[in-house]
């Protein structure tokens, strides 16, 4: 079993490589990355599902409900931040476009 300060080390080495990483990202491929991180929630909410299912203890089910409730919101937010920065790129309908189609 991984001690806990060396779990808490990888943990902060973790976060400052994702930070440094995903600061260097050109604007033009934040949407691709997006998607790509989505696809990784989603199997973060499968292992936390799995953890649950794994849980004898009240504490380890209570841990893993929130494992799986904040993974769940997690790949459902990512989702729909991805629609709403798609949408941005969708051309506009006008007023006038509307009228020249007989709408």
């Amino acid at each position: 079993m991984i001690d806990g300060f060396i779990a808490l080390y990888i943990l902060i080495l973790a976060a400052i490589l994702g930070f440094e990483i995903i600061s260097k990202v050109p604007v033009v491929l934040h949407t691709p990355l997006m998607s790509g991180s989505n696809f990784v929630h989603g199997i973060v909410l499968v292992g936390a599902m799995i953890a649950l299912g794994h849980a004898d203890t009240t504490l380890e089910k209570v841990f893993g409900f929130i494992a799986v409730f904040l993974g769940a919101g997690n790949a459902a937010g990512g989702y729909v931040v991805t629609e709403r920065m798609l949408e941005m790129f969708k051309p506009r309908q006008t007023k006038d476009d509307n009228e020249t189609k007989g709408e």
